[in-house]
């Protein structure tokens, strides 16, 4: 009796087509510096020549030398992809082309200065946006990063060199690298380096010499760098020895951390705050924001709702869940906290004097009291001394 041949299934070989026409995701490295000049272009190109002679198909996407003539020279024979040429406010601007580099397919590509912004009116933007195409594509992304553009860590390079720094990328694009090299430099190398004229030309580096580029400056971001790439090495580590361990063991219970934000700037401070404090506990963070009553609501301003937008748009943006209740502010954040099984809550200080309060009370001062058996950590508002509002030294 002959036997009739199986028939596959149609949707398992749907499924297996589409696989096969969906190329591999790309993979990313990031060179992450401290600052300025520590050597992540030079780098990343050098690394780019070894992978071309050892056969690997590599184009440069984009590169900013920054007229560093040793950065330059290093560009060698290599493929450049021609960037974009935008006309904005009368100059012309030089973009990334995303879609030239695709439709060429190399095996790798380089993009410097990941968190850079695109001019208006390009498709994405954010250049790690257009990174994220690429990968997509199935291209491997070579890529920059200085390490206080990372989103995170926002308010601690502002209190530690006095400058706000404009570009940054979420840390979720940090982690989704394959692998995040360090590339160092001691602080007082890479002084001799601008005194040098290595960086930037003659006033440019006597400006940053009395400014970002401080002993104490470089060393603080230094260090943020070694302890930033020091996370990622022993999470890896503990990836692997998870792995190693019996799969029938029971799966520790994760953490909950939360923080209740309003309106108010301070608000991007604590979600900062939060996301680090979570990211050290392996917890999962969760930013709650409540809607006053119908009164307080009124007194809102448009710039109070832009600013609370901003809020959460950052807590989105580092992947926290968010979550907006509505209600008095002490009794709902208390009562999710206790639904949900939140260990962890991060407030800010009250902002209201001492005669407000005995009349007025305070939601500090009430969550304090009822939330018994929730560990609560108060963020002290910082006081508005003026800051320097410039551009962040370009990387």
């Amino acid at each position: 009796m002959t036997r009739e041949p199986e028939r596959p299934d149609p949707d398992a070989l749907l499924a297996r087509i589409k696989a096969e026409e969906q190329p591999i995701r790309g993979r990313l490295r990031i060179y992450l510096g401290a600052a300025p000049g520590v050597g992540k272009t030079f780098t990343m190109l050098q690394e780019a020549h070894r992978r071309e002679e050892r056969g690997s198909d590599v184009v440069i996407g984009f590169v900013e030398t920054h007229n560093r003539p040793h950065t330059a020279e290093q560009i060698g024979d290599l493929e450049i992809v021609p960037p974009r040429e935008v006309l904005y406010k009368g100059v012309i601007v030089h973009e990334m082309d995303t879609d030239a580099v695709i439709a060429r397919r190399p095996r790798v590509a380089l993009v410097d200065e990941l968190a850079h912004t695109n001019v208006p009116g390009s498709r994405h933007g954010k250049r790690y946006e257009d990174v994220r195409d690429l990968l997509d594509a199935g291209i491997t992304v070579i890529a920059t990063l200085n390490i206080q553009h990372i989103e995170s860590l926002n308010d601690i390079v502002k209190q530690i060199t006095g400058v706000a720094v404009r570009e940054t990328v979420p840390d979720w694009v940090v982690e989704e690298a394959e692998q995040v090299e360090l590339i160092d430099m001691a602080p007082e190398a890479l002084i001799q380096r601008m005194k040098h004229g290595n960086i930037y030309p003659p006033e440019q580096a006597r400006r940053a010499l009395d400014n970002f580029f401080t002993a104490g400056n470089l060393t603080a971001l230094r260090d943020l760098a070694l302890r930033a790439t020091a996370k990622g090495v022993e999470e890896k580590l503990s990836q692997y020895m998870r792995g190693q361990e019996d799969p029938s063991a029971p799966v520790a219970v994760t953490d909950r951390l939360m923080v209740a934000v309003d309106h108010r700037p301070h608000g991007k401070t604590l979600i900062r705050r939060g996301w680090r404090v979570a990211s050290a506990l392996k917890a999962d963070l969760v930013v709650v924001y409540v809607d006053p009553d119908r009164g307080a609501r009124a007194a809102q301003t448009v710039a109070d709702e832009r600013q609370l937008r901003a809020n959460l748009q950052l807590a989105d943006e580092l992947g926290a869940q968010v979550v907006r209740l509505r209600g008095k502010v002490a009794e709902e954040v208390v009562a999710y906290a206790r639904a949900h099984k939140v260990s962890q809550l991060v407030i800010g200080q009250s902002t209201r004097g001492r005669w407000a309060e005995m009349v007025h009370g305070s939601v500090t001062h009430d969550l304090l009291r009822k939330a018994l058996g929730i560990d609560v950590l108060v963020v002290a508002e910082r006081s508005q001394a003026p800051h320097r509002e410039k551009g962040d030294p370009s990387t």
